[in-house]
């Protein structure tokens, strides 16, 4: 393991002077007489406070594979494998001996679907459910429904089919994909059918999509309590949030739900009225009502989290709880990376102090870091704590 070169990240403008001093003195690590960290829970409704909150809510004691995915609801999901996809490094903290690609492993016989709901990822059936009858924002032509309507006899005819198979029997061409490039004209129908709920994917083999026909379900009995549900899982995965972000995910989930669209600003306002809202260091924060604050310590942990991690998905947050930007670089140009290309935010304790790439070489574990102050903790408990993070990582991909 070594140091990441590169500049150092920007920090962000912290709200106050007390903030910036709470964060150095984080880095540094504060302890008790009892050992343990205590920072700076002396001080009441900070942003110390909700850090804590946010890391006991999001990164829960591990469980199974299927109990993870009920708290969840959602998993986002994303295709660059550096070393492992993003669902499964989000996974591997909170579910029992979890093994990079279980996931997709075990897809068929869990209760999930894959779909779109803030993002693309893996969402529950009971929540999915209520995500449909879908009705996309441009619909189709009638040449296309007529074209859609042949894939789905393709589909039926098969049970489970492969894109190649139903381009073989249909024979349609390309057409013009959503990026501007060409792609197979069937393969964008099973994509729209997929998104309608008329199709579902099956299981993946080498990464591609595999379908089975849905069978269309009655929509929601009441589409706005189905829609306040759907909000309350998004706020329940990212809390505590700060009000901002509330609004971006409402428009987020428009993807997710486009049929009620209409109805976004009256759910917002729904969904401000119904849960705790406290003005901390200078932003008003959102969460679940009817959950206690409390700002416990966290003890002598090293996570490297996933870029699209619950702790880290929203940049926003992240800056104003660890005191600096993080930006997911994999589509920035290399010589302008100053993290990597995938680099994993390093949680010690209740603080973000750096990040890691790491990649499997020959079959071995490759871990760079980098740190935010320039420097690793000098806490031989960090050390320890390290050294046991590495690997565990290193038996979840299976490498020497």
């Amino acid at each position: 393991m070594g140091r990441a070169c590169g500049a150092r990240p920007r920090r962000a403008t912290a709200p106050s002077a007390k903030l910036q001093a709470i964060y150095e003195a984080e880095i540094r690590g504060v302890r008790g007489a009892d050992g343990v960290h205590h920072g700076a829970v002396s001080v009441p409704q900070t942003l110390v406070d909700l850090r804590r909150r946010a890391i006991h809510r999001t990164l829960f004691r591990p469980t199974t594979l299927p109990r993870a995915l009920a708290r969840l609801g959602f998993v986002q999901a994303d295709p660059i494998r550096a070393p492992a996809r993003a669902q499964d490094l989000t996974l591997r903290h909170r579910v029992t001996g979890y093994r990079a690609g279980d996931l997709e492993r075990r897809y068929p016989r869990l209760a999930i679907e894959e779909d779109f709901f803030v993002n693309a990822g893996f969402i529950t059936r009971e929540l999915h459910a209520l995500m449909h009858p879908r009705t996309p924002q441009r619909a189709w032509t009638k040449a296309q429904w007529k074209n859609a309507q042949r894939v789905l006899e393709v589909v039926r005819d098969r049970g489970v089919a492969h894109p190649r198979e139903v381009d073989a029997a249909l024979e349609l061409g390309t057409t013009t994909n959503w990026f501007g490039g060409r792609s197979s004209a069937s393969t964008q129908l099973l994509d729209g059918l997929h998104y309608r709920g008329l199709l579902r994917v099956a299981r993946r083999e080498g990464g591609i999509r595999l379908y089975a026909v849905r069978e269309p379900t009655p929509p929601p009995e009441d589409p706005r309590a189905a829609y306040d549900a759907l909000v309350d899982v998004v706020v329940a995965k990212y809390a505590p949030l700060p009000a901002p972000t509330l609004g971006k995910l409402l428009s987020y989930l428009r993807g997710g739900v486009p049929q009620w669209s209409h109805d976004r600003a009256a759910a917002l306002t729904r969904a401000k009225a119904r849960l705790v809202k406290h003005h901390v260091e200078g932003m008003d924060w959102l969460w679940p009502a009817g959950e206690v604050s409390r700002a416990r310590e966290v003890g002598d942990v090293v996570r490297l989290l996933a870029p699209f991690d619950p702790l880290v998905w929203d940049r926003v947050r992240f800056e104003l709880l660890f005191g600096w930007e993080y930006k997911f670089e994999a589509y920035t140009p290399a010589p302008k990376r100053k993290l990597g290309y995938y680099a994993l935010p390093l949680l010690w304790r209740d603080q973000v102090i750096g990040w890691a790439n790491a990649k499997v070489d020959g079959g071995a574990l490759d871990v760079q870091l980098g740190y935010v102050s320039g420097n690793a903790p000098r806490d031989a408990a960090f050390r320890r704590a390290l050294e046991e993070e590495v690997e565990r990582l290193r038996e979840f991909l299976g490498a020497a």
